[in-house]
């Protein structure tokens, strides 16, 4: 009983010991701008984010340099592959593949190529890069060859648009600990939250995480308007047709020809 007892309180203290100990690193992050407002002239925006690495003092210096890989994912969306075959002198949609709750905007930067930072194995392992973050989480959909020929499809298109992005130069380092990564919102970036996730590695291994996030807005009357389809669809639905309509009178009285 009384080894029991030592034995529950020896291991009481570690616990107490480790919940105490200091981390080596602590990662600080932020944004520049936690908000992207959409109006009538609106063509893009830039934000970045910028963070510190915060050493603890009594920690022995690391052999190893820092790494930075910051990943920044868009709405979830259902997004949805379709493939094309001809058939006679006709294209036609033959087969398609859904891809529920995938990042309708993907951009990963990172100060150096990630095969130089965690390897190829590692990045399958934490999901990082265009084509991981994209990985399901069900190994059986993964072991058929052609989800993987859809995904890849899937990550093409949308890097067309400018919604997928990688750079493996993106991060700089303005000092040893200090470091920012400026990041492209194109035009067509949807409306929503983004979550920013930056990880810092050292020597293959992740040292810490910290994730923040900004969001994108429609202002004035674009705001007005969405709102109004939103909660008067009927209403909004019939007063286009009517503005369609009163177009077309108004075109046709105009260019009528005597």
């Amino acid at each position: 009983m009384k080894a029991a007892l030592r034995s529950l309180l020896g291991a009481l203290a570690l616990a107490a010991f480790g919940a105490q100990a200091p981390r080596a690193e602590t990662l600080i992050a932020s944004v520049s701008s936690h908000q992207i407002q959409i109006n009538s002239n609106y063509t893009g925006a830039q934000i970045t984010v910028f963070g510190l690495v915060e050493r603890d003092g009594r920690t022995v210096a690391r052999g190893d340099p820092y790494d930075i890989v910051v990943t920044v994912r868009g709405p979830q969306r259902m997004l949805i592959v379709r493939e094309k075959e001809q058939v006679g002198p006709i294209w036609i949609n033959r087969t398609q593949r859904r891809f529920p709750e995938h990042s309708s905007f993907l951009t990963v930067s990172s100060n150096r190529p990630l095969k130089e930072i965690i390897g190829e194995e590692g990045a399958r392992r934490d999901r990082v890069g265009l084509a991981n973050a994209q990985r399901s989480a069900t190994p059986a959909l993964e072991m058929e060859g052609s989800t993987a020929r859809f995904r890849d499809a899937l990550i093409r298109i949308l890097k067309e648009k400018g919604l997928y992005a990688q750079d493996e130069r993106g991060v700089t380092f303005l000092s040893q600990t200090l470091f920012s990564a400026p990041i492209e919102v194109p035009a067509t970036a949807p409306t929503g939250t983004y979550e920013i996730e930056v990880v810092l590695y050292a020597g293959g291994a992740i040292l810490a995480r910290h994730t923040t996030n900004f969001e994108v807005i429609k202002t004035g009357i674009e705001q007005r308007l969405a709102q109004g389809a939103h909660d008067r669809s009927l209403l909004y639905g019939l007063a286009t047709v009517i503005l369609a309509l009163l177009l077309g009178w108004l075109a046709s009285v105009i260019f009528r020809r005597d």
